[in-house]
């Protein structure tokens, strides 16, 4: 007489909380703004690639424009963290002026703030961007304490940082295939911005008043 098999195991899969399913599906709608751009990012695609049903998004989001504020939200705070760490590092670190063009650089490429910008200018919904007002201060201050600008007020050195941010948006966006073009390595942009960032400061500490 054969012995009855054992019940299969049933894998049982814990209930995620609302917040856990927010933040879930807002992470997946990153990767694919990062990996196709702003027409990635719809209730079907974040649907499918976690393994939900588009009426649950649809209960935890409202609507796709409601996913997708809630996930320009989410990468708006942490450009904002990303350039507070540019801070401390601005205050601390010998090497500041690489180290500042590495976080500027690495927010705007894996951290998908070029395409969020890019997503912001074209839709035209640059109200997102105000949290990051405060941060772009702060990193002004501490470059202007690093510097210990000579005429008062840090007056230049918000040209610093938009030269940086300009070259950390443009090799987001198409440095790939220009350095293609161009015969560079991936790391020659920021090379550059590396070099010009403490010329441009040096000026601004000695007073030129040219930017």
């Amino acid at each position: 007489m054969q012995s009855e098999a054992p019940p299969a195991y049933v894998k049982t899969r814990r209930r995620r909380s609302p917040d856990e399913a927010r933040a879930q599906a807002i992470a997946c709608a990153r990767q694919l703004l990062i990996q196709h751009g702003p027409t990635g990012v719809t209730l079907n695609a974040v649907a499918r690639e976690i393994g939900v049903t588009h009426g649950n998004l649809i209960h935890h989001f409202g609507s796709a424009a409601q996913l997708q504020s809630a996930l320009m939200g989410a990468m708006v705070r942490d450009l904002a963290k990303a350039l507070q760490t540019a801070v401390t590092h601005v205050r601390s670190d010998a090497n500041a002026p690489r180290a500042l063009v590495d976080i500027v650089f690495d927010a705007f490429d894996e951290g998908g703030a070029g395409q969020l910008a890019a997503w912001l200018a074209l839709s035209n919904r640059y109200e997102h961007l105000e949290p990051v007002r405060e941060a772009v201060g702060d990193l002004v201050t501490a470059l202007d304490e690093t510097v210990r600008a000579t005429d008062g007020a840090p007056q230049h050195i918000p040209s610093a940082l938009l030269l940086l941010t300009l070259c950390a948006f443009g090799d987001a966006m198409i440095g790939g295939p220009l350095r293609g073009m161009l015969g560079r390595d991936a790391e020659s942009a920021r090379r550059i911005a590396a070099h010009l960032l403490p010329n441009l400061l040096d000026q601004i500490n000695t007073g030129a008043n040219n930017y």
